[in-house]
């Protein structure tokens, strides 16, 4: 029945170390085996996950696809070929950092297509960062002119805790007009801003059509609020143990392991094997 799985990385595919299990990684294999697609759906750029495709035995793979930036970018993994790039308006994208720049505490970041570039680094950002090995370059200055040529697909920003991370949505969004926004919060340090009707829902949505697979054939694994669009738009929504709580009232199955259980091998075994 079902034909495609999209998947989280952080804190639903990966274990809190930022390793995939080798149960995880056989599970995903035996799947794409049968022939359903198994594509990592993360707010990440698709250059920090590569070795993670490699144990799943699927990088630099044809007919095989990844999804980056909560939707911003859908890969052909082969090449790293893009087939849709939903990137943000320059202007939006500058009045989003301009509001994350002028405060302080907050590590902004701007992912274009390729490199992932953080003003105003915070250290406890930056280890998390590198543990689960993205790479990224410092901003010196807040000039975003630097950026108008290049294709901005997302800006986020770290910050310490769930009330720093909703002032800073209020103060996006008491700047630029909410409409031309898609906010979520994730990995219970960031706030992030997408172009509007741009999520992890409407990307999964949009390769299903272009590989010819409906909605109700998807199955989607999240854990966090950036996973809701996804959950919400397949047909088999699933979260992990550790999910957050309103992920765990959108699923229609809920992991009995957590992610550093194998909760994706789980959720393979029990449906698509």
């Amino acid at each position: 029945m079902y034909k495609m799985i999209v998947c989280d990385l952080d804190e639903t595919l990966m274990n809190d170390d930022g390793s995939l299990s080798d149960k995880n990684a056989e599970a995903i294999h035996a799947a794409t085996e049968k022939g359903v697609y198994f594509v990592v759906n993360s707010g990440r750029s698709y250059t920090s996950f590569q070795n993670d495709l490699e144990k799943m035995n699927l990088r630099n793979k044809p007919n095989q696809y990844s999804i980056s930036y909560n939707g911003g970018l859908i890969l052909e993994n082969k090449d790293n070929r893009p087939i849709a790039v939903n990137a943000m308006p320059f202007e939006v994208a500058k009045a989003v950092f301009e509001v994350g720049a002028a405060n302080k505490m907050a590590a902004t970041h701007i992912y274009t297509q390729d490199v992932l570039y953080i003003y105003n680094p915070v250290k406890e950002d930056t280890d998390y960062l590198e543990n689960r090995g993205v790479s990224f370059k410092i901003m010196e200055n807040d000039d975003f002119n630097q950026f108008k040529d290049m294709n901005v697909m997302k800006v986020i920003m770290a910050l310490p805790t769930i009330e720093d991370r909703k002032a800073m949505k209020a103060a996006v969004e008491s700047q630029v007009d909410a409409s031309k926004l898609t906010v979520t919060f994730s990995s219970g340090r960031y706030v992030e801003f997408n172009p509007a009707g741009i999520d992890k829902g409407s990307a999964s949505v949009q390769l299903g059509e272009i590989l010819g697979i409906k909605p109700e054939e998807i199955i989607a694994a999240g854990d966090n609020s950036n996973d809701l669009p996804m959950l919400k738009a397949v047909g088999l929504p699933v979260s992990v143990a550790n999910g957050i709580d309103i992920v765990k009232k959108s699923a229609k199955y809920v992991t009995k392991a957590d992610n550093n259980h194998d909760a994706l091998a789980e959720v393979i075994n029990k449906f698509i094997l």
